[in-house]
């Protein structure tokens, strides 16, 4: 426990110089965007945030292999020590000057997800968790919602705007679960959507394609607050780039049916 509070406090640091790196940068222009692809934007503040990062991690834990959306995306077969990290999750809502992105930075020890940290920039908060010993906010400890009625769920969700091949699918149910809860919300950050399930603020959360940086410190925060995180198909293992179910136990086994059978 105590080599994994020290992987917190270096993945905390590491977060918090990208956070104060990516507020103080001004607005940049369209002219200055790159699309990777299809409505896939980056910029000069995704990388300058990655470089980073990087260089605080393999200061503080030479050892570590860094997987990150920019710079190194490729998943090793293995490692000891495997650091996962989204610069800047949200970078449309960045680059437009909507108050929705984080630093996200999860890490894999032993092939296990053990750490997690999500910075919200805009708002300055951090949110952490490490395996066995809770999610916390400050020194607030996050709990999932109670509630387990659907129809007073509060859901959040991703769109496919990567992939408009699974649109239709997805539209399905969308529709589905708006039919049977009481509302559905999409900010356009999938790390501050977990973490709004860690918090108890949404009570589930769904997104058919995202990737392993998208969603690593995210599932840490919501299982160590009691929440349960699998693909649409069950499966634990929500690395792969694929589908992310999560919520309560309720909810969760919930969500999961209804979106399967539509």
């Amino acid at each position: 426990m105590r080599e994994l509070i020290d992987l917190v406090d270096v993945a905390r640091t590491a977060a918090a110089r990208a956070a104060t790196l990516l507020r103080g940068l001004p607005r940049l222009a369209p002219g200055a965007w790159t699309e990777k692809s299809r409505h896939d934007f980056v910029s000069d503040a995704d990388r300058g945030a990655e470089a980073l990062i990087a260089n605080t991690l393999r200061d503080r834990v030479p050892e570590g292999y860094i997987v990150g959306e920019e710079l190194t995306p490729t998943m090793p077969a293995d490692g000891e020590l495997v650091w996962i990290v989204d610069p800047l999750d949200g970078t449309t809502n960045f680059l437009h000057g909507y108050p929705q992105y984080a630093v996200s930075i999860g890490c894999l020890v032993h092939g296990e997800l053990a750490v997690g940290v999500v910075h919200d920039v805009p708002r300055d908060l951090v949110y952490h968790a490490v395996r066995g010993g809770g999610a916390w906010v400050g020194s607030q400890r996050l709990a999932i919602s109670t509630i387990k009625a659907a129809d007073h769920a509060l859901i959040g969700t991703g769109f496919p705007f990567k992939r408009v091949d699974v649109l239709e699918p997805y539209l399905r149910q969308f529709t589905a679960v708006t039919r049977a809860s009481s509302g559905l919300r999409r900010a356009g950050s999938a790390a501050l959507d977990l973490v709004d399930v860690a918090a108890g603020r949404l009570d589930g959360f769904w997104e058919l394609t995202l990737a392993p940086w998208d969603v690593a410190a995210g599932v840490v925060l919501i299982r160590e607050a009691g929440g349960i995180v699998t693909t649409l198909e069950g499966d634990a293992d929500v690395l792969g780039g694929g589908s992310i179910v999560a919520g309560n136990p309720d909810v969760h086994a919930w969500l999961r049916d209804v979106l399967r059978s539509a």
